[in-house]
């Protein structure tokens, strides 16, 4: 291990990068740093100032899962905490597939403080059997190097207990905890009107499937102050490069959409940084739509917000935490927000905050892990050191007479940096897979020099 009793724990976080990293947007868009979805750096985020303490040092490792890096593991950390989301889906079970095989051969602790299944609001596992043998592996390869691990609710708690699984704990997502047992919501006695401010977010599955389009299309109408929040890597790119080489660009009906009248009038933003996200979600009203963390972001911020709820994985948290929430497939195409708002009760929330805060500790504490609310200064430095950095406001949409006549030349710029990844990624793949064989270092620094640089010098910022 890389310390003893004596010695500062080192401990290494799967997260996108460092909450302290402060990254150009055209680079965080390039190289995809909060793994397609923005919402991954609020979970991220909240852990790393929740596990930095006196006696720790926490470090990203930059979401890459790479079973090569085991041994440096071993050698320079004394932990490995693995954040998750709605892991346990078909889409993920190549990446869960790598991270089981990386975490079997770690001699350390490894601690996994909240995952979930995803299935639909029903809470059946069917479409999830052809994942079993994945998720087992996977939770089997944390138990042996844990004493417990931790789920976002109930429905996944009974998934895993299920395939045989007891040490599990029910203890929601580590971003509920940014602020420790602290959580205060701006409630207001005013109905919300066309002067007020509202947030909406919402995926593209949501807006494909359901009325969650027209519900913003009509929310847009009534109240000219909405903005809406996307979270996709694709969102991102469409506003700030008109970038519509993804699959996501066939679906208009979505204000991050160039053809969408919210683009148009500037009311659409992606945060690269939960700090920017908060700071501005803090002067809205009421936030609502399908994503989980674009409404946690808006609590923490302090801002009233509601859930629509499509999935188990939005569902169990929002009952865990007893977030309001609403059925999505119930909610019909003239739902109006200032419905939303009034019927919103936001004591069970605030009043079980603290309960569920111990119950978050507890588990760390089981598993060997301090926390800054408990055993250091309730992240004191962190906020001052994020107070002193500056980072890169909220992309928004590229509007303007040059964009009809740049965006195709930047289209351009994008696919060709999209390709020279692309053959990087398989270049270093062919020499990590023939390391064993003698390599000219010349060759390889050839290579690097041809595929890796030009890519730093075209996103490096003009001065």
């Amino acid at each position: 291990m890389a310390s003893n009793a004596n010695q500062v724990k080192r401990i290494l976080l799967r997260s996108g990068k460092s909450p302290y990293d402060v990254v150009p947007v055209e680079r965080a868009l390039h190289e995809d740093v909060f793994a397609t979805n923005a919402g991954n750096l609020i979970f991220s985020d909240s852990a790393h100032k929740i596990l930095e303490t006196p006696h720790t040092e926490v470090a990203s490792n930059g979401a890459a899962t790479r079973v090569a890096d085991a041994d440096r593991i071993n050698d320079e950390y004394d932990v490995f905490v693995i954040p998750l989301a709605n892991a346990f889906r078909p889409s993920f079970d190549a990446q869960l597939q790598r991270l089981t095989k990386l975490i079997s051969k770690l001699k350390i602790p490894v601690v996994v403080p909240g995952v979930g299944a995803q299935t639909g609001v029903n809470f059946s596992t069917e479409r999830l059997k052809p994942l079993q043998p994945t998720v087992h592996a996977f939770v089997s390869a944390v138990l042996d190097h844990s004493a417990s691990i931790g789920v976002r609710g109930e429905f996944t708690e009974r998934y895993l207990r299920d395939m045989g699984f007891r040490d599990v704990d029910v203890i929601g997502c580590p971003s509920m905890f940014l602020h420790g047992d602290r959580l205060d919501i701006r409630e207001s006695d005013l109905p919300l009107g066309p002067g007020s401010r509202i947030s909406v977010n919402g995926s593209h599955d949501a807006i494909r499937k359901t009325k969650l389009g027209q519900i913003i299309n009509r929310a847009h109408a009534h109240y000219p102050h909405l903005r809406f929040v996307g979270q996709n890597l694709s969102e991102a790119r469409q506003l700030h490069w008109r970038d519509m080489s993804h699959a996501n660009a066939a679906l208009t009906n979505i204000p991050t959409h160039p053809d969408h009248p919210m683009y148009a009038q500037d009311k659409a933003r992606v945060y690269i940084d939960p700090v920017t996200w908060m700071d501005d979600l803090r002067g809205f009203d009421f936030s609502f739509g399908s994503r989980i963390h674009g409404n946690i972001a808006a609590l923490l911020a302090g801002t009233p917000a509601t859930v629509l709820c499509g999935d188990s994985r939005t569902l169990e948290l929002c009952r865990y935490f007893e977030i309001p929430h609403r059925m999505l497939s119930e909610a019909p195409a003239d739902l109006d927000p200032a419905e939303l708002y009034e019927k919103a009760d936001f004591g069970p929330l605030v009043r079980g905050h603290r309960e569920r805060f111990d119950r978050f500790t507890g588990f760390l504490d089981k598993n060997g892990l301090e926390n800054t609310f408990t055993h250091g200064d309730s992240g004191a430095a962190f906020e001052s050191r994020m107070s002193k950095l500056a980072f890169p406001p909220g992309v928004r949409p590229w509007t303007g007479p040059e964009a009809t006549e740049l965006a195709p030349r930047l289209n351009w710029l994008q696919t060709q940096l999209n390709d020279l990844t692309e053959e990087n990624t398989k270049l270093r793949r062919r020499i990590a897979k023939n390391a064993a064989l003698p390599v000219q270092r010349s060759t390889y620094q050839r290579a690097r020099s041809v595929v890796g640089r030009p890519i730093k010098r075209a996103l490096r910022p003009s001065r």
